[in-house]
């Protein structure tokens, strides 16, 4: 990865312009790779569809994804950074990783081709969940952009309780009525209904009355 990358980039007043002008500047480096990154893509910063807040046990949350062109009426494949991300670099690593996933269109998810890709460019780890190597990542950082116009958002920071057993609290939206169950229960037969209001509870819903309580 011996190119020489632009000193800068313009027009990054919004996080579409930076994402857009990241994605041009990446070129560079796929191509070193015997890489293509699609002409039709599009990044966005946005909640990935699936485990976008952090798990109560493990505390993962995916931080990124890409979805086919086939799901795009104009054909692009839509990439989604998360809004959890504010740093440039940390940006620009979790997005090689989707754009390896739109140079495959999505097919082969972490399997084959993807696995094989991912490599040559540089990402080193478990493939659901990689980081840039340190020759990718000296190449991040040779790209010099500017700061990423973003600050992070993330709700783990608003003072939610934490589930701190493996019983998770549900309640009634209603009246707050309380119950503890385990999560294999709560995904084999679903939430509990409230005996006094007929209403299936809900793991949000206790939290939103834990918080009431407080208040």
């Amino acid at each position: 990865m011996g190119t020489t990358y632009q000193e800068g980039i313009v027009g990054t007043n919004t996080r579409e312009e930076w994402l857009t002008n990241a994605v041009d500047a990446l070129r560079p480096v796929f191509y070193e790779a015997g890489l293509s990154i699609p002409a039709k893509v599009k990044v966005s910063c946005g909640w990935p569809s699936k485990k976008a807040l952090a798990s109560p046990v493990t505390g993962k949350r995916a931080l990124g994804q890409c979805f086919a062109s086939a799901t795009s009426a104009e054909g692009y494949n839509e990439i989604f950074i998360s809004p959890v991300l504010d740093d440039a670099i940390a940006v620009l690593d979790v997005l090689v990783h989707e754009l390896v996933h739109a140079a495959d269109d999505c097919v082969h998810g972490h399997r084959g081709p993807f696995a094989s890709m991912a490599r040559a460019v540089g990402l080193e780890g478990k493939l659901t969940s990689t980081h840039a190597g340190p020759e990718l990542l000296a190449a991040l950082n040779a790209l010099n952009l500017p700061p990423y116009p973003h600050a992070s958002v993330d709700v783990n920071r608003a003072g939610l309780p934490k589930q701190s057993t493996r019983l998770i609290k549900v309640a009634c939206g209603e009246c707050g009525y309380p119950v503890r169950v385990t999560r294999v229960w709560l995904t084999k037969a679903g939430a509990p209904v409230c005996p006094m209001h007929g209403v299936a509870m809900s793991i949000k819903q206790s939290l939103i009355a834990s918080m009431k309580e407080e208040q």
